[in-house]
């Protein structure tokens, strides 16, 4: 006689399924939940209680107070929001990007990392109260890793690129030291995921950004950028990360060009990348120019790390021209040095094995 078993299952919370509450409160930096996330899970956060600045009308929640004109003079840690917000972050790397939960938010996970919560205020910011957060993170339900199969950037290629970008007068410059793989939409949207805002070319553009900035309350960004050449033309983009207080002085930032070649058929972008960390004398012409971090090769790993935190990177690699420029002067005179790599970021996937 054959049995059958007939087995009643009832779903309730995974084994794998966190939860976890903790209360945050101002001028306590980012507060470790103790909670890692994978890329594809879930995360349901929200907030209860107020906060009281010092020098504020009313009290807050946390989605924050409205935003105002004296926001153009803060630098918080997710620009777009109103002080005394609840934000967070995956990862405690320099390029993990703030986001905004406020008292309630329901997201997917782009990337693996442990989440981190704080208060959006500047370190001169003075309140009181606090938020209770309750967090609940379901993984994600496919455990199985997909191995990127992209093409191969062959030596040949790599050397046929310029090993450096010039200035108008051809004075060689910056090192092409990263190259982006993909569609124009997908560099974009990537690279806007990954909080990266195109630069002004013009300095009527950069009136415009700058009236279009404080009609929105943030603070503005996008200063212009020197023209620099490669391929015969000038930038096709021009790229920043900054904190808005010091953005004359100090900023992350990058060019790229279109290159003429492809890669099986995809589009192939040229980037140089520098960090600029104050002001210097352009040897030129003896007047002032920004000072850039002079180990390039901690920006071009800043911009990996930025573009893995989207989630939207199939594969990261490096590759290392048969001439490689380790050491060498900028347009500008100033030196900097480099192990030689380009960084390769591939943004599409052609291939996957599931």
């Amino acid at each position: 006689m054959i049995r059958t078993a007939i087995i009643s299952l009832v779903l309730v919370a995974p084994l794998w399924a966190q939860t976890g509450e903790l209360d945050v409160k101002p001028a306590g930096g980012w507060v470790d939940t103790g909670i890692d996330v994978n890329a594809g899970d879930s995360l349901q956060i929200s907030a209860t209680g107020q906060l009281q600045y010092v020098n504020a009308r009313q009290s807050n929640e946390a989605d924050g107070l409205p935003r105002s004109f004296t926001d153009l003079v803060r630098n918080l840690p997710v620009n777009s929001a109103g002080r005394g917000a609840l934000v967070g972050r995956i990862g405690s790397s320099e390029a993990a990007r703030p986001f905004l939960i406020g008292q309630s938010m329901n997201r997917l996970v782009p990337v693996a990392g442990r989440l981190f919560v704080a208060i959006n205020e500047t370190s001169f910011d003075q309140a009181t109260g606090s938020f209770h957060v309750s967090i609940k993170r379901a993984a994600n339900a496919v455990t199985s890793k997909v191995e990127a199969h992209v093409p191969e950037f062959s030596q040949s290629l790599i050397d046929s690129i310029p090993l450096r970008v010039s200035d108008p007068n051809d004075a060689p410059g910056d090192r092409v030291n990263f190259i982006l793989i993909g569609s124009q939409d997908q560099v974009q949207s990537a690279l806007r995921a990954a909080g990266w805002v195109v630069v002004d070319r013009t300095n009527k553009d950069a009136v415009l950004s700058g009236l279009l900035a404080s009609l929105s309350k943030e603070s503005y960004v996008t200063m212009p950028m020197s023209e620099l050449r490669l391929f015969g033309r000038p930038q096709d983009f021009g790229y920043a990360q900054a904190d808005p207080l010091r953005v004359v002085a100090s900023r992350h930032h990058f060019r790229i060009w279109k290159a003429p070649q492809e890669l099986n058929g995809q589009t192939i972008w040229v980037g140089a990348g520098t960090h600029d960390i104050g002001f210097d004398r352009d040897q030129r012409n003896n007047g002032i120019t920004h000072k850039i971090d002079p180990n390039t090769d901690g920006e071009r790993d800043y911009i990996r790390d930025s573009l893995v935190q989207t989630g939207m990177v199939a594969k990261t690699a490096y590759i290392t021209p048969t001439h490689p420029i380790t050491t060498a002067r900028t347009a500008t005179g100033s030196e900097f040095t480099s192990d030689g790599r380009t960084l390769l970021v591939y943004l599409t996937a052609p291939d996957h094995v599931q």
